[in-house]
């Protein structure tokens, strides 16, 4: 059984790791995003995987990046914030999931735009610290709330 200290130790880690992925993420207008930390948040076979659509997206994090950046660059998107509101995060021995509740804003091809969702992120602890393994997301639309357990 894991001591509290331990335990605080685990949860203060993926705490700092989510806040990473939001951070490399989100940029502000005339910035660019980190996006390339993201390889380090990732083990190397990691999956980001997007559900809003009708089919999912499933991505490595080169997969992820690269369209994204492409927007960037392109000048289609100037600014993105995503951070997150609420999370709950479980973990057992060396394998953790986190429910991570969100809210994004950004201007794309020069209108604003916001939503809310939530990410299913799971971790494992590696050679080199606790990584995200995969995630996936889904946004908050017509038909489709976040409950009230995640807010």
């Amino acid at each position: 059984m894991k001591t509290h200290q331990e335990v605080s130790s685990v949860k203060s880690e993926i705490d700092s790791i989510t806040a990473a992925f939001f951070n490399a993420v989100s940029f502000k207008e005339g910035e660019k995003p980190a996006y390339k930390i993201l390889y380090e948040l990732f083990i190397d076979s990691g999956q980001l995987i997007k559900t809003s659509s009708t089919l999912p997206e499933i991505c490595t994090v080169s997969q992820f990046i690269d369209p994204r950046q492409r927007t960037v660059d392109s000048g289609e998107l100037t600014c993105f914030k995503e951070a997150e509101t609420a999370e709950i995060t479980e973990f057992f021995g060396n394998v953790a999931h986190r429910f991570s509740t969100y809210e994004k804003h950004g201007i794309s091809n020069g209108s604003e735009f916001e939503g809310r969702g939530i990410i299913s992120i799971q971790f494992i602890k590696t050679e080199v610290g606790w990584r995200m393994s995969s995630m996936a997301w889904d946004d908050e639309r017509q038909g489709l709330t976040i409950p009230e357990r995640y807010q």
